[in-house]
């Protein structure tokens, strides 16, 4: 018998972790062709989902796939995300979250931004903490406000709102 990742127990952990204290957990996603998201949200084969309860409807986190429904722009979907395209779980509030390796298995979905850079990673690294920059222009599942344009991150760049993960050691 094969043994069970700890990826999901960790995914699972950290969602109630948030919700016990009241924040807003949201996910990274590596999209490829496994990945049932609305492409037009994707940017650079990635997209962030908002998890919470107030955001989604059946959400059933298990040991293979992440399955919800969520409203994009007003429209309910059906999102399916494989654990293993999990790229971070944090609170969108403080940024406290892990970020995981993840494994390309079913080959790049087409995005609507600029061609993607794939990396080939040989060796999984060791899950660990990390600290992001709250995504606030980032596609999440409670889109339904879009944002106006690229807002100034942290540093004062504009860098569109995206998360940034930032290794805590």
């Amino acid at each position: 018998m094969q043994e069970i990742s700890t990826k999901p127990y960790l995914l699972r952990a950290l969602y109630e972790w948030c919700t016990d204290n009241g924040y807003t957990p949201h996910i990274a996603v590596r999209v490829d062709n496994q990945t049932r998201v609305p492409r037009q949200f994707v940017r650079d084969n990635e997209i962030v989902l908002n998890i919470s309860f107030e955001a989604t409807s059946q959400l059933q986190m298990g040991n293979e796939w992440i399955e919800f429904s969520a409203r994009f722009s007003g429209k309910s979907h059906k999102i399916e995300v494989p654990i293993t395209n999990i790229l971070a779980i944090y609170a969108r509030e403080n940024g406290q979250g892990m970020a995981f390796p993840v494994e390309s298995a079913g080959g790049e979905a087409q995005d609507s931004g600029a061609d993607a850079e794939v990396a080939d990673e040989t060796e999984a690294p060791a899950p660990r903490a990390v600290e992001t920059a709250p995504a606030t222009g980032a596609a999440t599942a409670k889109a339904d406000s879009e944002a106006t344009g690229p807002q100034p991150d942290d540093d004062g760049s504009k860098g569109g709102g995206r998360a940034r993960l930032k290794i805590v050691k």
